[in-house]
């Protein structure tokens, strides 16, 4: 009898994908298309900045909202995002390590190979400056604040809604393609990293986007290799934001570091493609248990 691996039954209780992801780019989208408006009035006021920040948090807030939302109604996924928490015992050292330090090692590597193209060594010294700007908030603090809201949405409702529906492998895919969309109006906001990436030049701005989808394919992956841990998601994407602010990479250099991460995003692929193509979870049945299919189940 075949059970399915890596997706507790549970998941196939996060439905309303549809809901989630429609919300959680339209509402987003309206705040910060205003936050994007309001950042650029002339003369720029302190009381423009101000207005422009809480829209944009607003909108950042927005998909947690959501999430918790459709979760709150339901008592068994209350439970799951709790346990979720707290599920350390299938966190194994390796998968801590990896979500710790795939990223800063990506970077770090990323500007040595520069380096053989003639790119500047200073891209390793720590100047404790930002390339951004973030309205009224702190840059660390938004570095900090913002992989953690945006995990608790994402890995609390967003990736399991879609996992029930499709395999890993879409699943990501999906998820990538939505979070670069979800993305785009923080470039119309004055001084927002989004923003500067666009007015670096257009290949950075694609380059931003395509980044997504391997980090999105090895966040997921450590997702799944710790019993769904959010907590684990939370660091990963934290170290991602915070490693690539510590040091002063040039822009190309985050062109090779997304080869770097298409390369071990491949590598993870090859070496779980039964995680991340195993048949989605709608074409099995739901049991207490595992889910079981049904062609496995006349069998038995």
């Amino acid at each position: 009898m075949r059970t399915l691996e890596n997706s507790p039954s549970i998941v196939y209780k996060y439905k309303k994908v549809n809901t989630f992801y429609l919300l959680s780019i339209l509402i987003p989208w309206i705040f910060w298309f205003g936050a994007g408006y309001v950042s650029h009035i002339t003369p720029h006021q302190e009381i423009y900045l101000t207005i422009s920040s809480i829209l944009a948090f607003i909108g950042l807030l927005a998909p947690v909202a959501i999430a918790f939302s459709l979760i709150s109604n339901q008592p068994l996924l209350i439970e799951d995002v709790k346990k979720r928490f707290f599920n350390f015992k299938d966190v194994k050292p390796q998968y801590f390590l990896s979500a710790c330090l795939i990223m800063p090692v990506s970077i770090m590597t990323a500007q040595w190979i520069s380096l053989l193209f003639g790119y500047s060594p200073s891209q390793f010294i720590i100047t404790g400056n930002f390339t951004f700007t973030s309205g009224i908030f702190p840059v660390w603090f938004l570095l900090i604040i913002a992989p953690i809201i945006e995990e608790l949405a994402w890995h609390s409702y967003g990736t399991d809604s879609l996992r029930s529906k499709f395999n890993l492998f879409k699943t990501s895919l999906i998820f990538g393609a939505f979070w670069g969309i979800w993305h785009i109006p923080l470039s119309t906001i004055r001084d927002y990293y989004q923003s500067n990436v666009v007015e670096t030049g257009w290949i950075y701005g694609v380059n931003f986007l395509l980044s997504i989808i391997p980090f999105v394919i090895i966040m997921n992956w450590l997702y799944y290799k710790t019993g769904r841990n959010i907590i684990i998601t939370m660091i990963f994407h934290i170290t991602a934001g915070f490693f690539n602010e510590l040091f002063a990479p040039h822009p190309d250099s985050k062109i090779i570091q997304t080869g770097i991460l298409l390369v071990v995003s491949l590598i993870i692929l090859i070496k779980e493609r039964n995680m991340f193509f195993e048949a989605p979870l709608k074409n099995f049945v739901y049991k207490k248990q595992p889910f079981v299919s049904e062609k496995a189940r006349s069998v038995s």
